[in-house]
């Protein structure tokens, strides 16, 4: 049995933990808990509380308390399939980037499961034009994970292990003729 990723547990629980103390600090500390509540940080950052009932982008909007429920069983699936990828992936960068998309998706079913929708509060704009939709720390980490999945399967080639030794005998040959 091969060991237990620690690197991407750690990521995963520092991330929920992070994702639910921002939110608390959000809608409890500075009380921004109703749809009206937004506070300007700089020309480019807002603080403003969205009560977000779909998923990303605003898909699958829960209308109700059934459609509710399918997403947070729909959201649940993926987070339990995230967390087997997590325990068989052998190489720790991608293990931490699973903890990183299992935490934020920890954290964003536990919002949906307490609350009936998703605490988003970060507004990032340049004047009128918003690039992005208001999101959370959840969001965020999970965006920062699949980009660093994406990256990795296109960009880096490991070379399979018996290929790595195959090479490395046919230098160790090549320099003793």
């Amino acid at each position: 049995m091969s060991r237990l990723p620690a690197a991407g547990f750690a990521a995963a629980a520092l991330l929920f933990v992070a994702d639910q103390t921002s939110k608390y600090g959000i809608t409890q500390v500075l009380r921004l808990d109703d749809l009206t509540a937004a506070r300007e940080i700089t020309p480019f950052f807002n603080l403003q509380f969205v009560a977000n009932h779909g998923v990303s982008l605003g898909l699958l909007h829960a209308s109700n308390d059934t459609s509710r429920w399918l997403l947070v069983a729909m959201t649940g699936v993926i987070a339990l399939g995230v967390l087997v990828w997590m325990l068989r992936e052998p190489k720790r960068i991608e293990q931490i980037a699973l903890g990183c998309v299992l935490g934020g998706a920890l954290g964003n079913i536990l919002d949906r499961v307490r609350l009936g929708y998703v605490v988003d509060f970060a507004d990032f704009h340049i004047g009128a034009w918003q690039p992005f939709l208001v999101f959370n720390v959840a969001d965020a980490a999970i965006t920062v994970g699949v980009l660093v999945l994406f990256v990795r399967a296109l960009l880096v080639r490991d070379k399979p292990r018996g290929e790595r030794h195959a090479a490395q005998d046919s230098v160790e040959t090549s320099g003793n003729a």
